[in-house]
């Protein structure tokens, strides 16, 4: 077999319908040799003949889409520097569009003899390792555009590939579980039902089971351990794994965006699945091994701030470069609308600390494809000063962990009124100060990692003892209320209430400043039995219980949605200043006793836990996309989180000369409810409620001007 020269860029194995171009970047490599694999198994080696730099490429003029390949690298053997040339290891591409196979038998991976690192291990790994696969970039898109949905409108809905459509009765049985599953129309439904409209899905990047978990029985489920970032992971496909996986993925894209939903990825790159140095060598290690952040005297014993057994080194340009061109490449060859990213200080990080702008989000934001999609930050770490929520560069939002914290304080009784009335205003004290929006505030009460809403309000403490780590995993400070009983109970009164709380959570959600995140299942009821780190569990403690599902919970859901989506004040793309605008004679927002008074200095510590809250429609000073001023109807919410009964008087006729009910938590109504109640009125709420009352635009006491 011959090579051509081919061409140092771009990386990785690109085919052109004829041949493909092969760059790889070895820097300390003497020698690098492309590996292509039979149907049966042979392998053919052939070195590459050139390099440019720290690049080696040829051209490989005979060449299919689902050819399989991998590459060994020749060289020096000096791991403290970071040298680890070990051909015996066969790696994967870090550019490969697809993979198949999985790991097999974990210790013939080690890149060094176990016994001595100062020697390369001699066992060859390619009957244990996965291949990279050659990938045809030709699909038919038909006219599928960027759906370019505003944060500020958006609902976004968390959920997993195959925990999503698994037990779902309505999808093809060979469909479910897979990219195709989430495509169905039963599955797509569903969304369109609710009304959301960004699907974000756990992690679809390859990744790699872990050996302690599969020795217990158990695997990745979320997929956090990712070995390549540029490959659909393989087992979400449903019709092979020789680049199926990727057009498969382009067709569940395109599919969503027909029902303008668009698809938001949360990825991972802040680590790979290669672990520790003595973990095993897949990929990137073998090429470098300064693509990990490492000790400056060794580079072997790897900096982890991650928890994973290794960083990603952002200070190298080549892991730059390749974390860029794998996010373009998700954007403009797969249609993806934006990334959540897991553990986003991580990316922050240089070699040897934390600095809030790095060269990562300075490249970003100059990017011309990735500063126009949406960008979330996790913005936490288990590194030193790693919890950095509301300190990311202004072009970004973030997951608010403080949201979910404080919120779930107000209502299990552990926390008083000002950090409620904060988040619902979309969270000013972390985000106004550099220019940023409420939406830069991605609300949410529940998400993957944690009990999911029904657990919320029915454990106390975890119960995660099918993880095999004798429940010492997962969060141990919840800020859950199990309504007096610990799991699963025939107590009406129990019962009722945790319904009333998981009603009162989601009203929190849908009716505060930012973008909420539902957790996907949350609308169905679904439970994981108290288990509240289910990142092990491929099985029906974390899949989608779809025969289980609570029509109630769905339809309240939906009602909200609706609610929010028919309300611009409900998500408003400026702060809140409590002050009249655009010529409203009172506030744009009002904080009220229950007494209907603007609540004073003193009244902020009521220990009651009720308040009352004027949102104000008409201040509304936001045009829309034609000029023209955004309209609104106006809103009181009365919150009652406290242990008793409150009633609430209405204010006074400037505000409004009556109102309707539109939701009440004793309940799962969401909609227009009894009479109008007239200004000076009451309302009576009953422990742990919250009643939501709208006033139309024609019961205003006074004229807006126009602009």
């Amino acid at each position: 077999m011959h090579l051509w020269p081919g061409d140092p860029y771009p990386l990785g194995v690109t085919f052109d319908g004829t041949g493909a171009n092969i760059a790889v970047y070895a820097p300390h490599a003497e020698s690098v040799e492309l590996c292509l694999f039979a149907d049966d198994g042979e392998e053919s080696r052939v070195t590459l003949p050139e390099h440019h730099g720290a690049v080696w490429h040829g051209y490989l003029p005979v060449a299919a889409a689902g050819q399989r390949y991998g590459f060994r690298v020749h060289g020096p053997w000096d791991p403290a520097r970071g040298v680890t040339c070990n051909p015996a290891k066969l790696l994967l591409d870090p550019y490969a569009r697809a993979i198949e196979g999985d790991v097999h038998g974990d210790p013939a991976l080690r890149i060094a003899d176990p016994k001595d690192r100062a020697k390369p291990d001699p066992i060859d790994s390619a009957p244990h390792t996965p291949r990279s696969v050659i990938v045809s970039p030709y699909v038919d898109w038909r006219d599928d555009r960027p759906l370019h949905v505003p944060l500020a409108d958006s609902v976004i809905y968390e959920a997993h590939v195959k925990g999503a459509t698994i037990c779902h009765p309505g999808v093809d049985p060979e469909l479910r579980g897979t990219y195709a599953g989430l495509a169905h129309p039963a599955f797509l439904d569903h969304l369109s039902h609710l009304g959301v409209t960004a699907l974000e899905l756990l992690p679809v990047h390859q990744f790699v089971h872990d050996q302690f978990l599969l020795d217990r029985g158990l695997r990745n489920y979320w997929g956090y351990n990712s070995i390549g970032f540029f490959a659909p992971h393989n087992e979400y496909a449903s019709r092979g794994q020789r680049g199926e996986q990727v057009h498969e993925f382009q067709r569940m894209v395109r599919a969503l965006h027909e029902r303008r939903i668009e698809v938001i990825l949360d990825v991972v790159y802040n680590h790979t699945g290669e672990a520790g140095f003595d973990g095993p060598t897949l990929c990137f290690r073998g090429f470098d091994g300064t693509y990990y952040r490492g000790d400056s005297a060794d580079r072997s014993r790897y900096v982890d701030s991650t928890g994973t057994g290794n960083a990603l080194n952002f200070s190298h340009s080549y892991v730059l470069q390749l974390v860029m061109d794998s996010l373009r490449y998700w954007v403009t060859e797969m249609h993806v609308d934006g990334f959540r990213f897991d553990l986003a200080v991580a990316l922050s990080r240089e070699q040897h600390g934390r600095e809030r702008v790095s060269a990562f989000f300075d490249l970003v934001q100059q990017d011309p494809v990735l500063s126009r999609v949406k960008l979330i930050a996790e913005p936490w770490d288990i590194g030193v000063g790693g919890y950095q929520v509301g300190n990311f560069p202004a072009e970004w939002a973030e997951w608010n962990g403080k949201f979910r914290d404080d919120v779930r304080d107000v209502w299990r009784g552990a926390a008083r009124l000002p950090v409620l009335a904060t988040r619902l205003a979309g969270s000013s004290d972390l985000y106004s100060d550099d220019g940023r929006k409420p939406f830069a505030s991605v609300n949410f009460v529940t998400a993957h990692d944690g009990f999911t809403l029904r657990d919320l309000v029915s454990y106390n403490e975890k119960h995660n003892e099918a993880n095999g780590d004798a429940n010492r995993d997962g969060e141990s400070y919840n800020r859950s209320w199990n309504c007096g009983v610990e799991g699963s109970t025939d107590d009406p009164s129990v019962v009722a209430l945790r319904e009333r709380q998981m009603r009162n959570f989601l009203v929190m959600l849908f009716v505060s400043q930012g973008a909420p995140m539902l957790l996907g299942g949350d609308e169905l009821g679904r439970t994981q039995g108290g288990n509240n780190n289910g990142y092990c569990q491929d099985n029906g403690v974390s899949w989608f219980d779809w025969p289980a599902r609570d029509d109630r919970l769905v339809h309240f859901t939906r009602g909200l949605i609706t609610l929010r989506r028919e309300s611009p004040v409900l998500r408003r793309r400026r702060f809140l200043t409590g002050q009249p605008a655009n010529g409203s004679p009172v506030p744009d927002i009002e904080w009220l006793t229950r007494s209907g008074d603007a609540v004073d200095g003193v009244e902020w510590d009521d220990e009651s836990l009720a308040l009352g809250v004027f949102l104000n429609g008409d201040a509304i000073t936001e045009m829309d996309r034609g000029g023209r001023r955004i309209r609104s109807d106006s809103f009181v919410l009365c919150i009652n989180a406290g242990g008793g009964p409150a009633t609430f008087t209405l204010p006074d006729e400037v505000y409004g000369r009556e109102w309707t009910v539109v939701v009440d938590t004793r309940d799962w109504t969401v909609g227009p409810q009894g009479e109008p109640i007239p200004a000076g009125g009451t309302v009576e709420t009953v422990h742990k409620s919250v009643v939501v009352l709208r006033r139309s635009r024609d019961s205003a006491t006074d004229d807006v001007a126009e602009p």
